[in-house]
């Protein structure tokens, strides 16, 4: 059991590395400092959007109308962090 566990915190782990190099990679396209035209971080940002943009619409479904301000990924990571918490603290009962 311990073993899932394991497996679960690094799923977790890597889902909010995701997401904070999808936040940092949009502001410095938006910022004009990377472009989108060149291959790599064309393939980056193409792969992370596949990868997060189900569960990002998911969470925008919930969310009001913020007008241009996407909120979707901070909720994403304190979902995360609370998950991790939450197993963390009934790690005990769950073994």
């Amino acid at each position: 059991m311990l073993s899932l566990l394991q497996i679960l915190y690094l799923i977790i782990d890597v889902m909010w590395f995701l997401v904070i190099v999808h936040v940092v990679l949009s502001w410095l396209i938006n910022f004009q400092v990377l472009n989108l035209n060149q291959p790599l971080v064309g393939q980056i940002w193409d792969g992370l959007n596949r990868i997060l943009e189900p569960i990002y619409s998911r969470i925008r479904a919930f969310l009001p109308d913020m007008g241009g301000i996407d909120l979707s990924p901070l909720v994403l990571l304190v979902g995360l962090y609370a998950i991790r918490i939450i197993i963390q603290n009934n790690i005990q009962a769950l073994i």
